[in-house]
């Protein structure tokens, strides 16, 4: 099983949206996939429709001071044909605080992925908006890492923290850690600032993925309803663009497995 962390430290860039297509358009493609809510916001277990957590949730498999009293297996949910979900909880935030002080924190998450790696062929993390220990349990775990970002100042910024960020744990944690690529999402062409800072990212030499996700009220619909943009609205030119993009990673899992 292959791990693809969808991180990126600043919010509202939309790495839920994007972990939700890509698990929905992979499982489409014939792809045994897994989503892993790690946001104790739980935004990827709601717009899957998965709201009934206490208690049977990833808070309850990582644990905090002390070790999970739930193996993985136990709280995955099927919702669909090929798709699973290892949904979220509120107590995952009072888990990360007690983390701290766990020996080996960083793998935590690695080793409960180990028990049902034989399952999937692709586990996505959905990573909460922060750079804490369920973020870095996530890069640690994860064969590689997409970084959703809007283009736009402030947003460069951040993504230029993030990569520095990604640099170290290489160096310290995970040395196999690779980049997959950059995404820009909520794009508009029509914006001058947009299209400027869509040229300062290529004039970076960054990896940027082909596919531009744009703003469309459909995505965010269709999160509300319980589903992805491909089955709210497939012939909406987001869910053009995440088929794009699911291309792209399916091209990426195909490659790793030679």
């Amino acid at each position: 099983m292959k791990t693809l962390a969808i991180a990126n430290q600043k919010g509202g860039v939309g790495k839920t949206a994007t972990a939700h297509a890509l698990g929905e358009g992979l499982a489409g493609a014939g792809r045994r996939v897994l989503l892993v809510d790690m946001d104790p916001q739980s935004s990827l277990s709601g717009a899957c429709g998965v709201n009934d957590t206490a208690g049977r949730s990833m808070a309850e498999v990582l644990g905090g001071s002390t070790p999970g009293v739930l193996g993985l297996a136990q709280v995955i949910r099927p919702l669909s044909e090929g798709l699973d979900l290892a949904p979220s909880d509120i107590g995952l935030a009072n888990g990360e605080l007690g983390l701290v002080s766990r020996l080996g924190r960083e793998n935590t998450l690695r080793r409960a992925l180990g028990a049902v790696g034989g399952r999937y062929d692709l586990a996505i993390l959905d990573c909460p908006p922060s750079l804490g220990l369920l973020t870095l349990n996530a890069l640690c775990a994860a064969d590689a890492v997409l970084v959703p970002t809007q283009p736009q100042a402030q947003d460069l910024r951040g993504l230029r923290l993030f990569l520095a960020t990604i640099q170290q744990v290489r160096e310290a944690l995970n040395p196999d850690l690779e980049l997959l690529g950059i995404l820009v999402t909520f794009y508009d062409s029509r914006l001058a600032h947009h299209k400027e800072a869509l040229m300062i990212l290529e004039g970076a030499g960054l990896p940027l993925l082909a596919a531009r996700i744009g703003r469309s009220v459909k995505v965010a619909e269709a999160a509300a309803s319980g589903r992805s943009v491909f089955g709210y609205a497939p012939r909406n030119p987001q869910a053009l663009a995440y088929g794009e993009l699911t291309q792209e990673v399916d091209a990426w899992l195909a490659s790793a497995r030679r």
